[in-house]
C-alpha cells in the first residue's frame, strides 16, 4: 500500500508539472480534449479511487468515488451550485459520471485544492469511504492536496455537456511524462516558468485576499449603519422617555405628598381605633375572668355539696333496707303473738263455759259444794294465772303496737327524707345542666377571646405594613429629593469601574440613585415602590437594597 502510494503521488506531481508547462505555451487556457489535463484527471481518480470501500449489492461490488465528493456539498457551502449542476446535467447516469463532472467544474472554478483539502481534513467522514492505508487517510493525501495548489494558474474552458463522461477509461499514458532529457527545457526557462506562476498565483491570492477585505469592509459599513440607525432612534426614544420619566417625576412627587399625608392620618385613625379596641378587649377580658372564678367557685361548691348528698342519699338508702328487714321480721313476731294470743282466748272462753257450767251445777247440787269449792278455787287460781298471762300477753301486744307505730314514723321519716334527697337531686342535676350551659357560655366567651385576639394581630400585622409603607414613601421621597437625574451628556464614563463609553459600552442609569453606569455594573434587577415591574440598578444600590429588605424582614 505504501509503494502505491508513493507511485500514485510521484504521477500526481509529474502530471501536474506536465500540464503547468504545457499550458504556458497554449496561452493557459485549456479545453477538455487536451491530452495532458484528460491524464491529469485520470491519475486524479487514480488517487481517488485509492483503497476506496466497494459498496456491496446482490449483482456486483461497485466503487465509486461520488461518495466522498458529495461531502464536501455538506463541508463547503460554496460548493452546493458544482454537486446540483453535476447531478442535474443530462445524459450522465452513474456516480462516476457525476464525479468526473464535479471534477471538471471545480477545475473551472479553480478551487480543487481548497475543496480537497477540507475533505482532507475531516478523516472520521472520510473513514466511511476509505480503507486505514488509502491515499486519502494518510500523509500523502495532504501533499497531494498542496500540490493541487499549484492548479490555480491554469484557466481552463471545458464544455461537459457533449461528452460521454459515464463510459471514459482511464488509462495513464506514460509517454508524455518519459520524454527524452535532450528535448528537455532548461533550467532557466524551468526557472523564469516558476517565477511567472509564482507571479500570477501571488496575484490571484492577492485578488481573492482583496475581495475578501472588500466584503467585510463592506457588512460592516451595513452594521455601522444599521447601528447608526438603531442608535439614533433610541436616542430619540430616550429622549421621549427621559421627557416623560420628568413628567412622571413630578407627578410621583404630588402623588407622594398627597399619599404622605393621607396615609399619616389613616395611620393616626388607626392607631387610635386600635387603642380603644384595646382597652375594650381588656375590660371584657377582665370581667370574662371574673365571671369565670365565680362560676368556676360555684361548680367546685355545688360538686362538693352533691357529693355529700350522695354519701347520705347511700346511707339513707342503707337505713331503708335495714329497717324494711327489722319490719318484716316485726311482723312475722306479731303474727306469731296474734296466733297464740286467739288461741289464749280460745282456752280462756272454755274456761269460762266451765265455770258457768260449774256454777249452774253448784246451784244445782248444793251438796257438792265443798267439792265444787275447792275446783271453783283451784279453777279461779287457773283463770287468774290465765288473765295474768293475758295481760302480760297484752302489754307485750300494746308495746310491739307502739314499736311498729314508732317504726312506722321512721320509715315516714326516711321516705320523707328520700322524697328531699331526690328533689335535691333533680336540683343537683339541674344545676349540672345549667353548669354545662356555663360551660358552653365560656367555651363561647373563649372563642370570641380568641376572634378579638385574632383581629387586634391581624390590626397589628396591617399597622406594621402601614408603616413600612411609610419607610417606602419616605425612602421613594428622599430618593426624589435626594438623587437627581444625571444626563448622558454629563457622563463620559462608568461612575463604578471607571471605564469609558463606546458603542460597545452603552449607558444605563440606576432607577434608584440616578447616576449612568456600565452594563455590567448595573446588570441587576430590582423592585422599587415608584415602578411597577423590577428595573435596573447599580452594584451599590443592589446590596443596600437587599440589606434594607432584609433588616424589615427579619
Amino acid at each position: 500500500m505504501a509503494i502505491e502510494r508513493s507511485n500514485l503521488l510521484s504521477m500526481m506531481k509529474l502530471s501536474i508539472k506536465v500540464l503547468i508547462q504545457s499550458s504556458l505555451s497554449l496561452g493557459r487556457t485549456l479545453d477538455s480534449e487536451y491530452p495532458p489535463l484528460q491524464q491529469f484527471f485520470v491519475v486524479l481518480e487514480h488517487c481517488l479511487k485509492h483503497g476506496l470501500k466497494a459498496k456491496k449489492s446482490f449483482i456486483s461490488q461497485n466503487k465509486s468515488i461520488w461518495g466522498p465528493l458529495e461531502l464536501v456539498e455538506k463541508l463547503c457551502p460554496e460548493s452546493v451550485n458544482i454537486a446540483t449542476s453535476a447531478r442535474d446535467l443530462p445524459g450522465i447516469k452513474t456516480g462516476l459520471g457525476r464525479a468526473r463532472a464535479w471534477l471538471h467544474l471545480a477545475l473551472m472554478q479553480k478551487k480543487v485544492a481548497d475543496y480537497m483539502k477540507t475533505l482532507l481534513d475531516r478523516k472520521d467522514l472520510l473513514s466511511e469511504f476509505y480503507d486505514s492505508g488509502a491515499l486519502m487517510m494518510e500523509e500523502e493525501g495532504a501533499v497531494m492536496g498542496g500540490l493541487l495548489v499549484g492548479l490555480n494558474v491554469i484557466d481552463a474552458n471545458l464544455c461537459i455537456k457533449g461528452e460521454d463522461l459515464d463510459s471514459q477509461v482511464g488509462v495513464i499514458d506514460f509517454s508524455l511524462y518519459l520524454k527524452d532529457p535532450a528535448n528537455s527545457e532548461t533550467p532557466k526557462d524551468d526557472a523564469k516558468m516558476t517565477a511567472i506562476l509564482d507571479q500570477k498565483h501571488y496575484i490571484e491570492e492577492l485578488n481573492r485576499h482583496l475581495s475578501g477585505t472588500v466584503t467585510d469592509l463592506q457588512a460592516k459599513m451595513d452594521s455601522l449603519e444599521k447601528t447608526n440607525s438603531k442608535l439614533v432612534e433610541e436616542l430619540t426614544a430616550a429622549t421621549d422617555r427621559i421627557n416623560s420619566l420628568r413628567e412622571e417625576q413630578e407627578q410621583l412627587r404630588k402623588e407622594n405628598e398627597s399619599i404622605l399625608q393621607s396615609s399619616q392620618k389613616k395611620e393616626e385613625a388607626a392607631l387610635q381605633d386600635s387603642q380603644v379596641e384595646l382597652e375594650t378587649y381588656k375590660q371584657t377580658r377582665q370581667g370574662l375572668d371574673e365571671m369565670y372564678n365565680v362560676v368556676w367557685k360555684q361548680y367546685k361548691e355545688e360538686k362538693h355539696i352533691r357529693q355529700e348528698l350522695e354519701r347520705e342519699l347511700e346511707l339513707q338508702v342503707g337505713l331503708k333496707q335495714e329497717m324494711e328487714v327489722a319490719m318484716k321480721l316485726l311482723e312475722k313476731d306479731t303474727h306469731e303473738k296474734q296466733d297464740t294470743l286467739a288461741a289464749l282466748r280460745l282456752q280462756l272462753d272454755q274456761v269460762k263455759t266451765l265455770n258457768l257450767q260449774m256454777f249452774h251445777k253448784a246451784q244445782v247440787d248444793t251438796r257438792g259444794y265443798t267439792c265444787s269449792f275447792s275446783c271453783m278455787s283451784t279453777q279461779t287460781e287457773l283463770t287468774m294465772s290465765f288473765s295474768v298471762h293475758r295481760l302480760g300477753l297484752e302489754n307485750e301486744l300494746r308495746a310491739e303496737r307502739e314499736q311498729r307505730q314508732s317504726l312506722q314514723k321512721a320509715l315516714q321519716r326516711e321516705q320523707d327524707n328520700s322524697i328531699e334527697l331526690r328533689t335535691q337531686l333533680q336540683q343537683l342535676q339541674g344545676l349540672h345542666t345549667e353548669l354545662q350551659d356555663l360551660k358552653l357560655e365560656k367555651q363561647q366567651l373563649q372563642q370570641t377571646c380568641e376572634q378579638q385576639e385574632q383581629a387586634l394581630q391581624e390590626m397589628g400585622l396591617h399597622l406594621s405594613q402601614s408603616k413600612l409603607k411609610m419607610e417606602d414613601f419616605k425612602e421613594v421621597n428622599k430618593a426624589l429629593k435626594g438623587h437627581a437625574w444625571l444626563k448622558d451628556d454629563e457622563a463620559t464614563q462608568c461612575k463604578q469601574c471607571q471605564k469609558e463609553f463606546s458603542i460597545s459600552r452603552r449607558k444605563h442609569h440606576c432607577r434608584n440613585c440616578g447616576d449612568i453606569y456600565c452594563n455590567s455594573c448595573s446588570s441587576n434587577e430590582l423592585a422599587l415602590p415608584s415602578y411597577p415591574r423590577p428595573v435596573r440598578v447599580c452594584d451599590m444600590c443592589h446590596s443596600l437594597l437587599l440589606q434594607r429588605s432584609s433588616s424589615t424582614g427579619s
